[in-house]
């Protein structure tokens, strides 16, 4: 043993010298001179992936000596270990295989890491390009101090049904929106480059329409046509691809019949054909062993054959890899160039990363302390929490409170706890508790004067029949002049395998607010939750509702800035909130029929319900200020657009309230007569616009052909010729001002 680890630090002194030497050679050669030197055993190591024995996000398998296979080259990734002291256990293991090939670290860096962002729909809402950006880079500069070298974000799958409880992880239901928003997640953990030391490869996920799985319910079928795969589904893959993004990782569902992981005609023929993606695809937890389940391959053999076919590189958890690969090249199913091709791409990452020249350059224990005490990044994470609130109503103006209030009632089951602020996929630090959370009841309390007096009241649990806390809640609202309400979801209520048919407000907290509304108080109701939920009484009832999401580390300082105005809401939402489950799927960009219906009022044969509206509840685009904002002076600089042209659209955007405020302005556009049905209308470009009080600005947005082009019934995408309206609007219903051109 005291051998072994004298040769371990002998090879530890040389690595600066080996480090100098391979600095003479391209990365490509460094690959192609390292794969000649690999046995077929080696090579397979590379392409499986084993989770770390301390935490799961998926289902475990239990390995005897896990240790020893990595000491013998079996293993080329571990995922869910963390922390700079474990990370360098096991890359220490790793240096003692025959060729020291390292190890790479995966974790779920999903909206933050010892920081935690809102959750990604709720950061979407800010429609703030350069916070979400920051958020990332921010997460990448501490799990990279962390050991990290890889994050399974951003999730980039367009979602349109809030049944489904991965929405949370995605940026709602645009395709335009959703493709900026991936860009800009992206650049944010990639930063500058692969091999700085605050940068960690990205992965664009579920490859690919895993947000369509029918009924909402996780890890189901989808089934749709070609050309609205291209359109509307990979178009925000398409542009992660453009970004840079180093990894994909394939999606749990079947598209048409054919799993999403043996799906050879997206990963060979578009992701590494067609788009010429040069990184590598990573299974999700165990998808490549549910092909069985699918039906579409009978055993593990088939299995490790369709997706090594397909182009499915490294194999998470499923061990298919590793005890099938081996005979499927003895007995000629495989050739040996598709294990090489694959065994390439994830080489030439690790060398990208430099992980050859110093396997143990993201394990820097000081490095790592002062990422996770960065006082910027708290800072940050606020400012991130706030731009992600929406407010859905403020009838009488009760929002923002004054700061002038002598009492106020804090009442519900989310106003005191820590964690439930995190929400679903946030990262337990080794060593690091909730302390450094600041709840709602912290921050608020943070806030007041302190000669303002503020009541609290649990009132119920999130769910449950137990009204018992109602009196206690009641006799509080009653002493306050303003009441505050939090309520919602527990936080592992959305998020993977949390599809719900009934998406309600759980328990009797509904029934709270009817009895707190009962006393008369003016009364502010907060929804904490991880997708769009349906709250018909509060919604019609509540004068001010505010919907913070799950907000993070710093949700409870951001909600008071809010609540007091210190910071003016702009966020507007990117899911439509349906009136009720029987909506969905509702989205703003639909087709029109044969038959629209343009109200609720007329149910003569066209495409209405008889029993609820065909509108949602709140639209996508949708969100409220504490100023108001009018738009004027449309003006297009040309009516004809022709080939190879653009056309400038201005307007003017005026604060006619009276304290500062941020609008986005919304254009849309609808091509009105195609080859094929177009959407009534299409977001194609925003703007964020910060005015003062009785401010005006102009705003100029660039119609391009592109910007006009869409997959036709060749999967051709290209602009036709015709007329196009342009609406310029608050929300995708709350349209101001319109205009047109022709496309010649």
């Amino acid at each position: 043993m005291n051998l072994k680890r004298f040769f371990f630090q002998l090879t530890l002194l040389f690595l600066p010298i080996f480090s100098a030497f391979s600095q003479q050679f391209t990365v490509d050669q460094r690959v192609a001179d390292l794969l000649s030197k690999m046995t077929l055993d080696e090579k397979i190591g590379q392409l499986n992936q084993y989770n770390d024995d301390h935490t799961a996000t998926g289902p475990v398998t239990l390995d005897s000596d896990k240790g020893g296979q990595i000491r013998n080259g079996q293993v080329g990734s571990l995922l869910n270990c963390l922390g700079t002291e474990r990370t360098r256990k096991w890359q220490e293991i790793a240096m003692q295989s025959r060729l020291k090939i390292p190890l790479l670290f995966g974790q779920d860096v999903i909206h933050g890491y010892k920081t935690t962002f809102p959750i990604p729909l709720a950061e979407s809402c800010s429609w703030d390009l350069e916070a979400m950006k920051l958020a990332a880079r921010v997460a990448a500069v501490e799990a990279s101090a962390s050991g990290i070298h890889w994050t399974f974000a951003p999730m980039v799958d367009v979602a349109r049904d809030p049944r489904w409880g991965r929405v949370m992880e995605g940026s709602g239901e645009d395709t335009y929106l959703g493709s900026l928003i991936a860009k800009a997640r992206v650049q944010g953990f990639q930063g500058n480059k692969l091999g700085d030391l605050d940068a960690v490869m990205a992965c664009a996920k579920h490859f690919a329409a895993y947000g369509a799985a029918i009924g909402g319910r996780d890890y189901n079928a989808v089934d749709m046509s070609d050309r609205m795969l291209w359109e509307v589904y990979l178009e925000p893959f398409k542009a992660a691809e453009e970004a840079g993004v180093a990894t994909f990782m394939n999606a749990f569902n079947d598209i048409n019949g054919i799993p999403a992981t043996g799906h050879k005609h997206l990963q060979r023929d578009i992701l590494k054909g067609q788009w010429g993606f040069t990184g590598f695809v990573v299974s999700d937890w165990g998808s490549i062993g549910e092909m069985i389940n699918h039906g579409t391959v009978k055993d593990g053999y088939e299995a490790a054959l369709s997706a090594i076919t397909a182009g499915s590189d490294m194999d998470m958890e499923s061990r298919n890899y590793k005890n099938h690969l081996a005979q499927l090249v003895k007995d000629g199913k495989v050739p040996v160039a598709l294990i090489d091709d694959a065994v390439s791409r994830i080489l030439r990452k690790k060398f990208e990363l430099g992980l050859f020249d110093d396997p143990f350059r993201f394990s820097d224990p000081e490095r790592e302390k002062k990422a996770l005490n960065n006082p910027d990044h708290v800072r940050i994470a606020r400012e991130v929490a706030a731009k992600s609130i929406v407010l859905l109503k403020n009838e009488g103006n009760i929002l923002p409170i004054s700061k002038s209030v002598k009492t106020i009632a804090f009442i519900g089951p989310l106003v005191k706890p820590l964690k439930q602020n995190k929400g679903f996929w946030d990262v337990e630090v080794p060593g690091v508790d909730s302390t450094f959370i600041v709840s709602q009841w912290e921050g608020l309390k943070n806030k007041i004067r302190p000669e303002t007096k503020l009541i609290y009241a649990k009132g119920c649990a999130i769910e449950g029949t137990d009204k018992s806390g109602f009196a206690e809640a009641v006799e509080a609202a009653k002493q306050a002049d303003v009441v505050i309400m939090s309520i919602g979801e527990r936080r592992d209520m959305s998020g993977e395998a949390k599809s719900k048919a009934h998406i309600v407000i759980p328990g009797v907290q509904e029934e709270l607010v009817k009895e707190i509304l009962a006393t008369g108080k003016p009364v502010v109701v907060m929804i904490n939750a991880g997708r769009p939920l349906v709250f018909p009484f509060i919604s019609k009832n509540v004068p001010a509702i505010l919907y913070t999401w799950w907000l993070g580390s710093e949700a409870g300082n951001a909600i008071a800035d809010v609540l007091f105005g210190d910071v003016n809401p702009s966020a507007k939402l990117t899911m439509s909130f349906p009136v009720s489950v029987g909506q969905i799927p509702i989205y703003y960009s639909h087709f029109n029929t044969g038959r629209p219906a343009y109200d609720d009022n007329n149910h003569n044969y066209n495409s209405s319900y008889l029993d609820e509206s065909i509108f949602p509840k709140y639209e996508f685009g949708f969100g409220l200020s504490y100023t108001t904002f009018t738009y004027s002076n449309l003006k297009l600089d040309k009516k004809v657009m022709k080939t190879g042209e653009s056309v400038q659209v201005s307007l003017q955007v005026t604060n006619s309230g009276k304290v500062a405020g941020e609008e986005i302005v919304q254009l849309y556009l609808r091509d009105k007569v195609g080859s094929i049905a177009r959407p009534v209308k299409e977001l194609k470009d925003f703007a964020k616009v910060k005015l003062a009080a009785g401010e005006t600005k102009t705003i100029t947005f660039t119609i391009t052909e592109e910007k006009l082009a869409f997959y036709n019934s060749n999967l051709e995408k290209k602009a036709e010729s015709g007329e196009f309206d342009v609406m310029i609007g608050a929300s995708s219903r709350d349209i101001r001002l319109n205009d047109g051109f022709v496309l010649q």
